[in-house]
């Protein structure tokens, strides 16, 4: 982290929006590094509460819950970065943000093993049909039997989406003595003993328990519908702990209901409460070996921490550096300090002559550029420019009337 003391715009008057009861872990990063301006909000907010609270915003922390709109973005005019403290950004409009130049970041990788783990669990408790078991013992009901009830030691399961949540959970299946394959759109180099399949229905008719782990988009929605499940082993058992919108609700009821799968564990849902205590209603309630979470899979104190550390860090060197590393709006740039500068961050329109034009303004005007980077994606294009600290002042204002400027920051 760069020296607290060189940044230029004063950190007590940044002002920085926590909610959703982000981990503590982040508040006392920012509050120990100088920034005191913090709120936090247990809560989400609805997208008009929103727009009360994020006018004079310059940093915005979320979770999953949190719906930043262009509504929102176009309230935000102080904004400068989101942090998504978890792993998807889907909850962002990224168009939006990235056309208003405000940098997004997320924890892609931070609650990793918290899934991972849970999906094991799960797996034991279904198999052994414990889900039924417990319901009974609290309704009186001694059911002493094997009957169903099997060891997850030789048993397929088969893993959808083999990326960073699901090579980890491959190496815990493993572990345990379980096979595995896997499938996945990319190509992937497997793991251990894991087998790739050509294709989704080749690995939910070989598996016993098969594990969803994939992004929702336009491809993944309903990935797991009627079709799919006539698909399935007879009396498998589905797991999801990716997203709500993968898996046809109505149809996987219907596939619990008839016997076609054993049992479920699902952790997310296509329509979810705001916050804690309000209702919730889904087809899979009360059924016979299913094991419903409310969207803890990567809820644990250790993954909360986890996520904490890592956004915090991202959001400090964009602050202090502007450095964007694994932004999902502003071209990607790691850069070091140069001595004895003064740096300014400009963000346009990707469109052509725009650097050149930054750079004949400054030098019509004997503004030495002494470091300049440039990246861009199809849309921004990002340029961070060290110059003259006796001229920065003046660069900034001449950087301000370039065509197609976006924003424009001093940083120190």
């Amino acid at each position: 982290m760069p020296d607290p003391k060189t940044t230029s715009y004063p950190k007590d008057k940044i002002s920085i929006l926590f909610l959703e009861n982000i981990s503590e872990t982040a508040v006392k990063q920012f509050r120990d590094a100088g920034y005191t301006n913090v709120k936090k909000l247990s809560g989400a907010l609805s997208e008009d509460e929103l727009i009360q609270e994020i006018r004079n915003v310059h940093m915005l922390g979320i979770r999953s819950k949190t719906q930043i709109t262009s509504r929102v973005l176009d309230a935000a005019i102080k904004l400068q970065a989101i942090g998504c403290f978890c792993i998807g950004v889907n909850q962002v409009n990224l168009r939006s943000a990235r056309e208003k130049g405000v940098v997004v970041f997320n924890a892609p990788y931070s609650n990793t093993r918290s899934v991972a783990e849970l999906v094991i669990g799960a797996s034991i408790m279904l198999i052994r049909r414990i889900v039924d078991k417990n319901m009974a013992a609290h309704d009186g009901i001694w059911m002493k039997e094997a009957k169903g009830s099997y060891e997850l030691r030789g048993k397929t399961l088969g893993i959808i989406g083999y990326g960073n949540i699901g090579t980890q959970v491959s190496i815990l299946a493993e572990a345990v003595g379980m096979r595995v394959r896997y499938f996945d759109v990319a190509t992937r180099l497997p793991l251990g003993n894991a087998e790739p399949c050509r294709s989704i229905k080749e690995l939910v008719s070989k598996s016993d328990i098969v594990t969803l782990h994939v992004p929702e988009t336009t491809q993944t929605r309903n990935m797991i519908n009627k079709t799919v499940l006539k698909q399935f082993k007879k009396g498998a058992i589905l797991l999801n702990y990716a997203r709500g919108e993968v898996v046809d609700i109505d149809a996987l009821a219907k596939a619990l209901e008839s016997g076609q799968l054993g049992g479920a564990a699902i952790d997310v849902f296509p329509w979810e409460p705001e916050k804690n205590g309000d209702a919730f209603t889904t087809p899979l309630q009360n059924m016979s070996n299913v094991l419903l979470t409310p969207h803890i899979g990567g809820s644990t104190e250790e993954a909360q921490q986890n996520i904490g550390v890592d956004v915090s860090a991202k959001l400090f060197h964009y602050l202090e550096m502007g450095t964007t590393t694994g932004s999902h709006t502003v071209p990607e740039l790691s850069l070091p300090p140069q001595e004895g500068t003064h740096r300014i961050l400009h963000i346009h329109n990707n469109v052509p002559g725009v650097l050149s034009s930054i750079n004949s303004t400054l030098s019509a005007n004997n503004i030495n550029i002494l470091a300049q980077y440039l990246k861009t994606n199809e849309e921004i294009g990002y340029v961070v420019l060290d110059v003259d600290k006796k001229l920065s002042s003046k660069a900034l204002s001449l950087l301000k009337e370039v065509k197609e400027t976006i924003k424009v920051r001093m940083l120190y």
